[in-house]
């Protein structure tokens, strides 16, 4: 477990916007060179425009530039493990391939996977060749 993105998405979601699920994500994605950048979870009325905490940090890191991912770690309050929800599966591997997913609980647990653990058949470019 990589302490300084546990702290980082730790952080991130106490900025969480979650007025429905009352269920805060925090987020943080490490680039291969050490830069971190964090997300929330951020809920809307029409519950189908609410985003994830680890999709903002992952648009986050792209809009600015980054390309090449070492590491995600996700953060809740829960009594049980929460790791990414199947459309941040399919996005991080889209964008970050097999990078290391630490989940963590503000309740004192962690564990931490491959995403292909997670997400054993992807979708990707493969699928998309004739």
């Amino acid at each position: 477990m990589n302490p300084e993105l546990i702290r980082r998405a730790t952080a991130a979601r106490d900025a969480a916007i979650a007025p429905y699920s009352k269920f805060k994500v925090g987020a943080a994605l490490e680039t291969t060179n050490g830069e971190i950048f964090t997300g929330c979870n951020i809920e809307n009325s029409s519950y189908g425009l609410t985003v994830c905490a680890e999709r903002v940090a992952l648009w986050k890191a792209l809009s600015e530039g980054a390309r090449r991912f070492d590491a995600v770690a996700v953060v809740t309050d829960s009594a049980v493990l929460s790791s990414p929800c199947g459309a941040c599966r399919q996005l991080l591997w889209e964008y970050c391939g097999n990078i290391s997913v630490h989940v963590h609980s503000l309740q004192g647990m962690s564990t931490e996977y491959r995403l292909a653990e997670l997400l054993p058949n992807p979708f990707d470019d493969h699928n998309l060749k004739a």
